[in-house]
Parts: structure tokens; sequence; C-alpha cells
């Protein structure tokens, strides 16, 4: 179990130096797709640390990691009502200037009336927008710290090229006997079982808060540009540490386990050795750290928690989701309406 004093009860106005980090192995198990710009996101960086030649490495940006698991989150918080129903749910009705500006934005995308939408209006008091942030209407800085994830292997190993066509309705790339479609192009895809070494870290959450954002990594399956058509990925949680401060980044991260597994040749790196060695390297980079580390969790101890996490979750979804909301309501009421005032209806 992890420590419960080591989280707060409410979210603090403050920072508390309280850390929670989420270390993981991201791995596709189909063809994934991280781009901008229509090219795999890439990275030219050394190999490991003490081995020092430089390589590309496909890279998994910040957004690409979070949007997906933050939009897993809020379609639970809209299962459970808990996301457009929260000013039925306790009888708060927002400021009249936001209500018109919401309405009319609403009629233009056919949206229901006030709520949370994502990239549009944040209600500011839900789990999503108080733990993940927002600067729509406002600003409220994330809670939930990641940077960008690269790839163990390098490029050429990790990535294939396909030829993509739009065929007709009788299945063929050829409108009449001598044309053929235009639409053909080439995609650069990131290939199945590549790893991407990655550290999630929570700063100053409530215990149910945690819970949240752990589950959202948990739950999430696709990412990428084409997650209708492909994207999935697994994500093997390695540790939770709890500490003062954050750990070491996600580039120490990948390159310390490239050198600690020598791995040569275009063969697919294996899960179980990658999460082994991983394991073995987290306590000497954690000792390199300067924080204070309140708890590891790892191997047993690691899947014992998890193991009961997942069936608490199970069996005590709403009533979790629905603390959580009440704790995000409870500081929006607090922090953040008091700082706007309120308008007259």
């Amino acid at each position: 179990m992890l420590k419960s004093d080591f989280f707060a009860t409410q979210l603090p106005p403050s920072p508390k130096g309280k850390y929670a980090h989420i270390i993981m192995l991201r791995e596709t198990q189909g063809y994934a797709l991280f781009q901008t710009d229509g090219a795999l996101n890439m990275a030219r960086v050394q190999a490991g640390i003490k081995d020092e030649s430089i390589v590309n490495r496909i890279t998994m940006f910040r957004r690409k990691q979070t949007t997906p698991e933050r939009l897993n989150g809020r379609e639970r918080l809209r299962l459970h009502g808990l996301l457009q129903d929260m000013e039925d749910m306790y009888g708060d009705k927002p400021p009249k200037k936001v209500r018109d500006e919401t309405d009319a934005r609403n009629k233009k995308l056919k949206a229901p009336p006030f709520g949370c939408f994502y990239n549009v209006h944040a209600c500011k008091r839900c789990p999503d927008c108080m733990t993940y942030g927002f600067a729509i209407g406002g600003s409220e800085k994330s809670k939930v710290l990641s940077d960008t994830a690269y790839s163990l292997t390098d490029y050429a190993s990790s990535h294939e090229v396909f030829t993509l066509n739009a065929p007709y309705e009788d299945g063929t790339t050829t409108d009449t006997e001598t044309e053929t479609s235009k639409s053909l192009a080439q995609q650069d895809y990131v290939k199945p079982q590549v790893i991407f070494p990655s550290i999630m870290v929570t700063r100053d959450l409530t215990e149910e808060l945690f819970v949240y954002v752990l589950q959202n990594v948990l739950r999430t399956s696709r990412y990428g540009a084409t997650t209708s058509r492909g994207g999935t990925m697994k994500n093997h949680i390695v540790a939770i540490v709890l500490s003062d401060g954050e750990i070491f980044s996600n580039l120490l991260f990948t390159q310390t386990l490239h050198d600690s597994l020598n791995h040569k040749g275009s063969d697919p790196i294996k899960l179980r050795e990658a999460l082994r060695v991983s394991r073995e390297i987290i306590p000497s980079l954690l000792a390199a750290d300067n924080v204070r580390d309140s708890q590891v969790l790892m191997g047993a101890d690691l899947e014992s928690y998890l193991s009961e996490f997942n069936s608490r979750t199970s069996n005590q979804e709403h009533e979790s989701l629905h603390t959580a909301a009440t704790q995000t309501f409870a500081y929006y009421k607090t922090h953040i309406q008091s700082k706007e005032g309120k308008d007259e209806n």
C-alpha cells in the first residue's frame, strides 16, 4: 500500500513538495503514429550514458501521452455523471457572463447546456480541470507533469514505411479501365513492440486524485494520430515513487536502460528483460537524485498494490470519483470562485 499520510486530504493552494511518480514502459502493440507536419517526431541524442554514439530516436511528445489519458478520464467522469452534470450535482450556478458566452458557443457547436468541454470551455471544478489544468476561461497549472518520451531502440529499427491507397467501391484503385486513383501516399509508422520509457509525475494531489491519474494511465490503450485505426499501446508500470521532489528524466532513464541492456540488432527488445533491468537501475538512479524518497513500490510490493488497486477501482469506482469531484469542487469554491467574484444572475 502507498503511505496514506503522504497525500493531502484537500488540494493545497500552494506547492507542498509532494511528488508521486509513475514509472512505466510504454510498449506499442500495433502500428502507431507520433507525428508533426506529416513525419514521425524524432530527436538526435546520445545513445546512452556510457555509449556516446549519436542516434535518432522516435519521440512521443508530452501531449501525445497526456491527451489520450485525459480524454479517457473525462469519459469515465461523464459515465458517472460527474462532468457535464456538475451544476446539477452541486446546485451551483456559474456566473451570468460565463453562461451567456457558453450558451452562444454551445448553440454553434450543438453541444449540451453549460458544462465542461475539452479545449472549448473549462468548468474549473471537475477532477479533469483541476488535475491536468486549464487555460480557457482562466488558468490553473497542471498537477500532472510529463516530458517527451524517447524510443528505447533507434529510429532505423523502430519504424516501417507503408504505402497507403484509397480504393473505390469495388475495392480496387482503378476508376476506369485506364485511370488509377491518385490517392496514393507513403506513411512512416512506429513498429509494434517498440518501448518508450516514461515517467508521469503528479504534484500535491489527494490520494483519490492520484488514483484517478493512475487509472487513466492503466486504462488508456490507444495513442497517436490514428487512434481509430491503430496506435494500440500497453503501459507497464515498473515502479511508483513518492518523494519531496522530481526524480530523473525520461531521457536519462532511456539512456541508462540502453547501456544496461546492451541491445544490438534490429529485433525488438524483450519486454520481460526490459522490465527486469529497469527494476535493477531505478534504485541507483534514485540515489543519484537530490531528493528524499518517502516510498518506492517495486516488484512484489507493486504487484500486490496494483492487484488491490484494480479490485478497488472496479468495485468502488463511482465512490472514488465522487470523492475526487467533491475535493476539486471544494478547491474551486475556496480558491477560484472567490477570486473571480460573483456576477449578478
